[in-house]
């Protein structure tokens, strides 16, 4: 009993061990390729004292804090992309054309995902070009400030968001947070972003109603026919799911989907 505890013990923490230096391996390969990018661009360098001393230089002190910013924005891409983007409600769709079917592993998440990923990189395509030329473009040739930046890169943002969110739910969060506004540009990010995911969700769960529909149709047929030949033993899945996927098939569903998809974000 002892060794078998020991056993334990010790395959555990080698796991636990395994997994840590893979985690750590991945953040210096960020670091590494990031760090390599800076350089690349002629980056300033930064000048870390391990002594006493403190560093008078200004430059030196703003590049880190620069540094310290953008790896906390790195931190958040993930949130970022999925609830400023049109990524929640691409992937949701997704998700419930997969459950109307009644298929389990195909398409996997990680085609569903990749799928929605590049959906999404086509539909921000003209918020990504407007924050560029705006935004990104003259803080690169370093002819705005940082907060100047910041400004000009959250408009583009803003205004997709608010294209898409319903304005009873931007007027909700607005009223919560005890701020007015007299411009949609001046509405925080705080009220938007919220505002704009629960829009998304309505939006996605509404378009998942309607894929539902036809297939139940077919679900329903397929279940009352087999009662009606006293099959009760049948599973319905079993026989309704090759007519769903032919039905599937027949109408071009996967184009009809990501048609909808995109000519609703151009509405």
């Amino acid at each position: 009993m002892r060794s078998f505890v020991l056993q334990s013990c010790c395959s555990g923490l080698r796991q636990v061990c395994g997994r840590r230096m893979v985690a750590f391996l991945a953040c210096l390969l960020v670091l590494g390729a990031f760090s390599g990018a800076l350089f690349a661009q002629g980056a300033p360098s930064l000048t870390v004292s391990l002594g006493g001393g403190a560093d008078n230089d200004p430059a030196n002190v703003s590049s880190a804090i620069q540094i310290v910013l953008l790896m906390t924005v790195l931190t958040l891409a993930p949130s970022l992309l999925m609830l400023m983007t049109s990524f929640t409600r691409i992937v949701v769709v997704l998700g419930f054309i997969r459950g109307a079917i009644g298929l389990q592993g195909a398409p996997s998440n990680q085609i569903l995902v990749g799928m929605s990923l590049f959906l999404t990189m086509f539909v921000m395509t003209p918020t990504v070009k407007r924050l560029n030329e705006d935004a990104l473009q003259p803080y690169l040739n370093k002819q705005i400030s940082t907060i100047e930046f910041g400004q000009r890169a959250s408009l583009p943002l803003k205004t997709f968001m608010l294209k898409q969110a319903r304005p009873s739910e931007v007027d909700f969060f607005l009223g919560l947070s005890g701020q007015t506004a007299a411009k949609p540009e001046e509405f925080p990010l705080t009220v938007v972003v919220p505002a704009f995911v629960l829009s998304e969700l309505r939006t996605a769960f509404q378009m998942g109603f309607l894929i539902y529909i036809p297939f139940l149709v077919i679900d329903f047929l397929v279940s009352a026919t087999l009662m009606s030949m006293g099959m009760m033993m049948m599973p319905p899945m079993m026989i309704s799911l090759p007519f769903k996927l032919l039905l599937f098939v027949l109408v071009d569903g996967w184009h009809l989907i990501v048609r909808s998809l995109v000519e609703s974000f151009a509405v």
